[in-house]
């Protein structure tokens, strides 16, 4: 049954009112040959039941990475996310608020993005965080922006080894605007080719810009890069698609970083047939004026309560446009919340132990991988939970291969590194079982 709330006479009056006869007149600015007066080539409605049916076939064809060995990563992780997430989250004074805009009755919403804001500003080493942003990607493009406003320059320097699709993004944010970007070209170690960065900066580079651990899974020398940046004016934004490497790793802000943004769909978020997802983004105290996005500030009302408001940003500022430090509109709640949970649920030592098990896997994926003759490793870097493996054959057909076989292997290279036709990215997490690792190991060696 087709939901129309309007009557055949609520629709009569209203055409009534406005002078026109029929609905159809209303579309009359559209090309004759542009408009559609057949009916749509779909199947017959269905009942409710046999809709059920359906898409319980459908689904059914869908590979679930929480019962299939899965070695994905390249920006979307395979962690676990405790229930209570799922259970706290779908709570109606949760699900209902759209804006905090209104101070006095948001105050529940207002104090979960505060403490979100703590948390993640702890996370990744900075004075502030912002009240969360779409996604890494953008994410990592506001940040460049940023740095354009703050330095007043138009160079930007991204490191080859930074997420492609995240490059993609930021091409297409920063561009119009008037960006020049350059790439910095890796080394054999499949890290940032230091000394080639050292001849790109120069007076007119707004910031440069890392992601660690990088796309091919290496630990990138932030400190050093940030010296580099540093060196002519520039800033050093640090990228993490796998916030949970933090449980182990130094912070961003801690090696020199001036802004660091970072992915936050570990944070119990899981993957969700690829979002939404949640843009982390924090930055010292003296760039607070050029932060985009929102920020939920303490303070106390007239009688000296406690109370949470909307600071330094309104409404207004992100809707002037070219006026505006940022044209982010979100505050992206339900999933800031769902991450507020996770990380407030499994605290510092669980975040250490996630970290912990998903590089412990890593280094048995690395050591079984190892003992297949014609496999090698190209880079040389140390790595978190990704590493690269070179293989005697195109890794796109090694995947759909292992796919047949119930595996997702990983993810080919040669989609974005044309030059890296065998290079296979492969990935573990906490969730990554030792038997999960055996069946690829064997996979690999009968297909090899």
């Amino acid at each position: 049954m087709r939901y129309i709330p309007h009557t055949s006479d609520d629709i009569r009056e209203m055409l009534a009112d406005i002078g026109t006869a029929r609905v159809e007149d209303l579309f009359s600015t559209i090309p004759e040959k542009l408009q559609v007066k057949e009916p749509l080539n779909l199947p017959k409605a269905l009942s409710e039941p046999e809709l059920m049916a359906e898409l319980t076939r459908l689904a059914a064809k869908n590979t679930n990475a929480t019962t299939t060995a899965s070695f994905l990563g390249a920006g979307a992780y395979n962690h676990y996310s405790p229930t209570l997430v799922n259970t706290l989250i779908q709570r109606s004074e949760l699900l209902t608020p759209y804006t905090p805009y209104q101070a006095e009755i948001a105050q529940g919403t207002l104090q979960i993005i505060f403490e979100f804001q703590t948390m993640v500003a702890n996370l990744l080493g900075f004075d502030l965080a912002n009240a969360s942003m779409y996604d890494g990607s953008t994410a990592m493009a506001e940040a460049a922006l940023m740095a354009m406003r703050i330095t007043k320059r138009k160079g930007i320097v991204v490191a080859h080894t930074a997420h492609p699709e995240y490059r993609a993004v930021l091409d297409n944010i920063i561009t119009p605007p008037g960006a020049k970007i350059q790439l910095a070209a890796f080394a054999s170690t499949g890290l940032m080719d230091l000394d080639q960065l050292k001849s790109q900066v120069n007076n007119t580079t707004a910031a440069v810009i890392v992601q660690s651990p990088n796309f091919f899974g290496g630990i990138e020398s932030i400190s050093k890069i940030a010296d580099i940046a540093h060196a002519v004016g520039a800033l050093c934004i640090v990228v993490v698609t796998d916030p949970t490497s933090l449980g182990l790793l130094k912070s961003p802000g801690a090696q020199g970083a001036d802004i660091a943004v970072a992915e936050g769909q570990s944070f119990g978020l899981g993957l969700q047939f690829g979002g939404p997802n949640l843009g982390l983004f924090a930055t010292k105290n003296e760039f607070l004026r050029m932060m985009p996005g929102r920020l939920v500030g303490e303070t106390t009302d007239a009688e000296g309560r406690r109370g949470y408001a909307l600071a330094f940003a309104t409404r207004e500022q992100h809707i002037r446009r070219e006026k505006a430090t940022s044209n982010i509109c979100t505050n992206q709640a339900l999933c800031a919340t769902a991450a507020t949970i996770y990380m407030a649920t499994i605290g510092k030592q669980g975040l250490q132990q996630v970290a912990t098990l998903s590089l412990e896997r890593a280094v048995q994926l690395r050591k079984r991988l190892g003992k297949i003759k014609s496999i090698s490793f190209p880079f040389s870097a140390p790595t978190y939970n990704e590493f690269v493996v070179r293989l005697p054959i195109a890794a796109a057909d090694a995947v759909h291969k292992l796919t047949s076989k119930n595996i997702l292997g990983g993810v080919a290279l040669s989609r974005w590194y044309a030059n890296q036709p065998n290079d296979l990215l492969v990935c573990t997490t906490e969730l990554t079982q030792p038997g999960h690792i055996d069946d690829l190991g064997r996979a690999l060696e009968e297909i090899l």
